[in-house]
């Protein structure tokens, strides 16, 4: 599995080119990253450019484009799925004001987390804000029963140093038991088809809506202070669901 820990220097795009063609197959024609600054100026919408030109616009020394480059690499066919719908969007409505669709999907695709889940029963839960017994009773599902995963390369750039109030917005696929006994990359690979067949099928970003909060904190195993109980017991940061 590939860890940034492995590189010498800042990827930028020609290592991100270079790391796509070790992790993706080159038949999928996935867009290549191309440096910002070697880009001429156009009026074209960001999501456009990589939909007409089959290019990643990537500014150099950025971790916000550097974890959304990993993000293309880790789930393809969903960032692929969701640059198409900002794209038909915006044909169809122009590229302002936004729509109710294209601000969920930027929403996701910046803070998105994705819960790959073999119990509805903990999903009821982190839907109802039962935050107590989805962390703290049923701790021991977590990486078991539920497994989560980052989607929002916004999310990983606000974890470089993480504070109270950091929120997810999450959605789940539904996942055999045996799921975590899979190896991370096919995981991720059984993830991008799962989450790329429910937008699809339920038309998700439509939705009134569609995206719930998932305080990244809290996650056992993600930060030390959850540990302790008492650390749950914060409603201004696990907030009781309203009525």
């Amino acid at each position: 599995m590939f860890s940034l820990s492995q590189l010498s220097q800042w990827p930028n795009a020609s290592g991100l080119n270079v790391l796509k063609k070790s992790l993706l197959d080159t038949g999928a024609m996935q867009p290549s990253f191309v440096c910002q600054n070697d880009l001429p100026a156009t009026s074209a919408y960001y999501e456009q450019i990589i939909s007409q030109q089959g290019i990643i616009p990537t500014r150099g020394q950025s971790w916000h484009d550097l974890f959304n480059a990993l993000m293309w690499l880790q789930f393809p066919q969903t960032k692929t799925l969701l640059n198409q719908l900002h794209v038909r969007d915006i044909e169809q409505f122009g590229v302002s004001p936004r729509t109710h669709q294209r601000n969920n999907l930027t929403h996701f695709d910046e803070c998105g987390v994705v819960l790959a889940c073999s119990d509805p029963a903990l999903l009821a839960l982190l839907k109802n804000h039962q935050w107590h017994e989805v962390f703290v009773k049923h701790r021991a599902c977590w990486g078991r029963d539920i497994h989560p995963y980052i989607f929002g390369h916004a999310n990983y750039e606000s974890l470089l140093a993480p504070f109270i109030g950091l929120t997810g917005k999450w959605l789940a696929v539904e996942v055999e038991q045996d799921f975590g006994q899979q190896s991370l990359a096919k995981q991720s690979e059984q993830v991008d088809k799962l989450l790329l067949a429910k937008i699809v099928q339920e038309d998700t970003f439509s939705q009134p809506r569609p995206l719930l909060p998932l305080p990244l904190l809290g996650i056992p195993g993600w930060w030390d202070a959850n540990e302790d109980e008492n650390f749950y017991a914060n409603t201004d940061y696990f907030r009781p669901k309203r009525g």
